[in-house]
């Protein structure tokens, strides 16, 4: 496998990653580099220890890989419609809103990168990754510079994803969390019907 190849497969696998990060870019309230850069570490991270791990448990863990777009579609569609739901909530007004809305909008923005929300998608958006792993098993391929060019691939887009995010989101605010719900569910389906149809 040659470096094109290599990069072809990392710009693929980071395309959902790069989606979701464009939702999370318009979640946000407030985006930074710091916060760029840490979404883009949790989706690098899990697109390069995936396929790592399909690699190395090629064999043994096939069942488990064959059966991970389902967990896939099923994490994903949670998510989705969850987001969906919240955006029919109408946020409560309070009295003293005006006092230090910059620190409430770093709470927000500090929940929107939790760890409780951000490794579902994460790991949800990763999956297929570990079925690119059992395949560059069967591949004379180096597998830590392989994985870790994939996961520096996927960090990128990401980072730039959530910037294209808060650029969109200012514009259709209200709507984010219905279109953001959306494409989580999309995302799910495409994975599924990938796999049905290998």
């Amino acid at each position: 496998m040659n470096f094109f190849e290599l990069f072809l497969i990392a710009l693929a696998l980071s395309m959902d990653a790069f989606a979701v990060s464009i939702i999370k870019g318009m979640e946000l309230i407030k985006v930074n580099p710091l916060k760029a850069l840490l979404v883009g570490v949790y989706f690098g991270l899990f697109q390069g220890v995936m396929p790592l791990i399909g690699f190395f448990l090629a064999r043994s863990f096939a069942d488990y890989v064959d059966f991970g777009p389902w967990i896939a579609f099923v994490l994903l569609s949670f998510l989705g419609i969850k987001m969906i739901i919240s955006s029919f909530k109408k946020e409560e007004c309070s009295v003293e809103k005006s006092i230090d809305l910059l620190s409430e909008a770093e709470n927000k923005d500090s929940i929107c990168l939790s760890p409780l929300n951000m490794l579902p998608l994460a790991i949800a958006t990763s999956i297929d990754a570990m079925a690119v792993g059992v395949t560059l098993a069967f591949l004379q391929v180096q597998i830590v510079p392989a994985v870790s060019f994939i996961g520096v691939v996927t960090l990128v887009m990401a980072f730039f994803g959530v910037y294209i995010g808060s650029l969109c989101g200012a514009k259709i605010k209200s709507k984010a969390e219905i279109f953001g719900g959306i494409i989580l569910i999309l995302i799910g389906v495409k994975i599924i019907i990938e796999h049905l149809l290998q």
